[in-house]
């Protein structure tokens, strides 16, 4: 099993417990998951009969109707060894996933597609950016503490100040910081394209 179906069977299991967290106080939301495929029935459950009900589960739910039949459509049990099925049921289970904040949540999404791009040759550039490449593109915009970042695809904006532009300064050679030019506005961009950033000082060191 790739990544790729690993991540696939983490959304699946990631979403029904986020259901149950959702169907519970304070949410108390209703969710649409039918009682006999809810998470506190599959948590428990082991070895083959753990297989037979996820099986079971992904099956049915891809026939509701509305958004869930949707997420589920022809879904797949890809873990096939029932000890690790019961193994990732385990660690989806320790966490309060309802609590994470969406970076947190982005991160674990990011490591996994990374691992995933290990397995092919195309790797997974459209679904991330890499860390280095996030970095270099700091280093080269060099934010200014006031400025307006003009992008339209608005997380790109916020990968680039993810990173204090401070923290680049030091390593550059005695040249290459006489060629930084000086602060100078950004272009202007619609309303609509413009990512509004307040990039704060560095602390200094």
């Amino acid at each position: 099993m790739g990544y790729g179906d690993y991540l696939e069977q983490l959304t699946y299991l990631i979403f029904l417990k986020m259901a149950d967290e959702y169907a519970k106080p304070p949410h108390s939301r209703k969710v649409g998951v039918p009682a006999r495929f809810a998470w506190p029935v599959m948590r428990p459950l082991k070895g083959a009969e753990l297989e037979v009900h996820y099986v079971e589960a992904l099956r049915a739910l891809g026939t509701e109707k509305g958004t869930l039949g949707q997420i589920f459509t022809k879904a797949q049990n890809k873990i096939q060894d029932p000890a690790m099925l019961a193994r990732v049921v385990e660690m989806v289970d320790d966490v309060t996933w309802t609590t994470l904040d969406a970076d947190t949540k982005g991160d674990i999404y990011e490591g996994i597609i990374e691992k995933s791009a290990e397995d092919t040759k195309s790797g997974a550039g459209q679904y991330f950016t890499l860390r280095a490449l996030i970095k270099a593109m700091v280093a080269c915009v060099a934010p200014e503490p006031g400025r307006t970042i003009a992008d339209s695809p608005h997380p790109v904006a916020r990968a680039r100040l993810s990173i204090p532009p401070t923290s680049f300064r030091p390593h550059l050679s005695a040249p290459e910081k006489d060629l930084k030019s000086p602060p100078r506005p950004w272009p202007s961009a619609a309303p609509h394209e413009t990512h509004r950033a307040n990039i704060a000082p560095a602390p200094p060191r």
